[in-house]
C-alpha cells in the first residue's frame, strides 16, 4: 500500500492543492517544541551536580544527555524508513509517546544511586522517541513545499530549537521547589511533552500521489540546484557526497553541542553569571538555536548551501575560540548566541541540502540515516568538553580544541558538489548513468 493511500488528502478544492499545507507547519512546530526541550539539559546538569541527593560529577551529569543524543540516530533511522512506507502520523505519535514516557521514567531517579534509571529514562527511551518523531515533519513538509525547501526545513526544525526557550525557565522554577531532587521536575514536564507531541502529530499527513505546486519548476542552475531525481537510500549511500554531507553535519554538531552541553556552567564560571541568570540565558539562547534554523535555511536559498555551511562553521569556530577569554558578560552572551545561531543553522540547512542532492521521495530514510552525525557529534562533543574542562575548569584548552575542529571542517563544504549522475536502480547492478542537468 502506498504512503498516499494511508494518509489523508490535503483539505481544500482540487484547484488549489496547496491549501492547508501551512496548518501542517503549525502542527510540526508543536511537536518540535516538546522535543527540543532536550536542549535545556544544562539546567539539569548543573542542578544534579549541586543537589545533595545526587552530587554527580560533571561527566556523570552529562551522561544522560549524551545517551539521549546517541539514541536519536537509531530513532531517526527507523522513523525515517517507516514513515517513507507507512506515512507520518503513526510514527510521529509513537515517537512522542515514547519520548514523554522516557522523561516520566527519569523522574523516578531520586538520588545518585539511580543514575542508571536516569540514563535509561531520559537517555535511552526519551532519546529514541525523540529521534523517531523528529525526522517525520522534516521529510513530510519537504514533500508539501518543494518550492520553499530551504525555508520550510528551517521552520520544520525551528520549533525544536525554540523548545529550550520554554523549558529552561520552567525547569528552573520546578527544580527550585525541590532542589535536593531536581529530577522531580521531569514528571510534569514529561506529561506536558507527551500531550503536546501527540496533539501535533495527530494532524500529520503526506500529500496525495501526483501532488504538485502550481507554477513551480525545479531549478537547474544558480546557487541552489535540484538534482532532478529521487535517489533511494541505497543509491544515495553509493555517492561520496552523502558521506561528506554527513561529515559536515557531524562536525558542525560536535562543535556547537560541546558548548551547549556546558553552557550554564560556562556562563557562571567564565563571566560570573549567577545560577538563575545562567539558566535564564540558556533558555533565551534557545531563541537563537531556533532562529538559526530558519535564518540560515532561508538564506541558503540565496547564498547557496555549501557557502552557507562555510559561513556556519567559520563563525562557530571563531566564537568558540573566543568564548573562554570573554569575561565581559555582554560579550560572552553575544558569542554564545552566535554559536547557538550557527548550531541551529546546520540542522535547518542540511535537510534542504539532502533534498537538493537526492530528492525528497525517500527523504525520511536518506536524511534519517544522515542524522548519525547528530548522534556522533552529540556524544563526542560533550565528552571532549567534559574531559578537557575537568574539575579544574580548563575552558581555554577545551574550547580551543573544539574551535579548531570547526575551522578545519570548512574544507568539506568547499569540496562538496551536487551529484551530476545517478545509477538507475531499475536497470540493475549494471545500470546506466543519466545526467541530471
Amino acid at each position: 500500500m502506498s504512503t498516499a493511500s494511508t494518509t489523508a488528502s490535503p483539505r481544500g478544492d482540487a484547484g488549489n492543492p496547496t491549501k492547508g499545507r501551512w496548518g501542517l507547519v503549525v502542527a510540526a512546530l508543536l511537536l518540535q517544541l516538546s522535543l527540543g526541550a532536550v536542549y535545556a539539559w544544562s539546567v539539569f546538569s548543573s542542578a544534579l551536580q549541586k543537589a545533595s541527593a545526587f552530587k554527580l560529577t560533571k561527566p556523570e551529569a552529562t551522561l544522560p544527555f549524551e545517551v539521549a543524543i546517541g539514541m536519536i540516530f537509531i530513532g531517526t533511522y527507523l522513523g525515517g524508513r517507516i514513515q517513507d512506507r507507512r506515512g507520518p502520523r503513526t510514527v510521529a505519535i509513537a515517537g512522542g509517546v515514547i519520548y514523554g514516557i522516557g522523561v516520566i521514567v527519569a523522574s523516578f531517579a531520586r538520588d545518585g544511586d539511580h543514575l542508571a534509571l536516569l540514563v535509561i529514562g531520559y537517555g535511552v527511551l526519551a532519546g529514541f522517541g525523540l529521534g523517531l518523531a523528529y525526522i517525520v515533519p522534516i521529510a513530510m513538509l519537504q514533500k508539501w513545499f518543494p518550492d520553499r525547501r530551504g525555508l520550510i526545513t528551517g521552520l520544520a526544525v525551528g520549533g525544536f530549537g525554540f523548545g529550550a526557550v520554554v523549558t529552561a525557565p520552567i525547569a528552573q522554577a520546578l527544580i527550585k521547589n525541590n532542589p535536593d531532587v531536581p529530577t522531580s521536575a521531569f514528571l510534569p514536564l514529561g506529561i506536558a511533552y507527551l500531550i503536546a507531541a501527540v496533539i501535533g502529530a495527530f494532524f500529520f499527513r503526506n500529500p496525495p500521489e501526483g501532488y504538485t505546486v502550481p507554477g513551480y519548476t525545479p531549478a537547474t542552475s544558480g546557487n541552489v540546484v535540484d538534482s532532478g531525481q529521487d535517489y533511494t537510500q541505497g543509491e544515495a549511500l553509493k555517492t561520496w557526497q552523502w558521506y561528506t554531507l554527513a561529515a559536515i553535519l557531524t562536525l558542525a554538531v560536535l562543535a556547537g553541542i560541546a558548548f551547549i552541553s556546558q553552557a550554564a556552567a560556562s556562563f557562571a564560571d567564565i563571566s560570573g553569571y549567577t545560577a538563575a541568570a545562567a539558566a535564564a540565558a540558556v533558555g533565551f539562547l534557545g531563541l537563537f538555536n531556533g532562529a538559526g534554523r530558519i535564518f540560515w535555511a532561508a538564506i541558503s536559498g540565496r547564498l547557496g548551501r555549501m557557502r552557507t555551511f562555510i559561513a556556519i562553521l567559520a563563525i562557530e569556530g571563531v566564537c568558540i575560540l573566543l568564548i573562554p577569554h570573554a569575561h565581559n558578560a555582554v560579550l560572552f552572551f553575544i558569542l554564545a548566541a552566535l554559536v547557538y545561531l550557527c548550531y541551529g543553522g546546520a540542522f535547518g540547512t542540511m535537510p534542504a541540502t539532502a533534498g537538493d542532492f537526492f530528492g525528497v521521495k525517500h527523504a525520511g530514510g536518506i536524511y534519517g540515516l544522515m542524522l548519525i552525525g547528530w548522534s556522533l557529534g552529540g556524544v563526542v562533543g560533550p565528552l571532549i568538553a567534559a574531559k578537557l574542562i575537568g574539575t579544574d575548569k580548563d575552558y581555554t584548552t577545551a574550547y580551543t580544541v573544539i574551535g579548531i575542529i570547526a575551522l578545519v571542517a570548512i574544507v568539506l563544504p568547499v569540496i562538496t558538489r551536487i551529484p551530476r549522475t545517478r545509477k538507475d536502480a531499475s536497470e540493475g547492478a549494471l545500470g546506466t548513468k543519466t545526467a541530471t542537468r
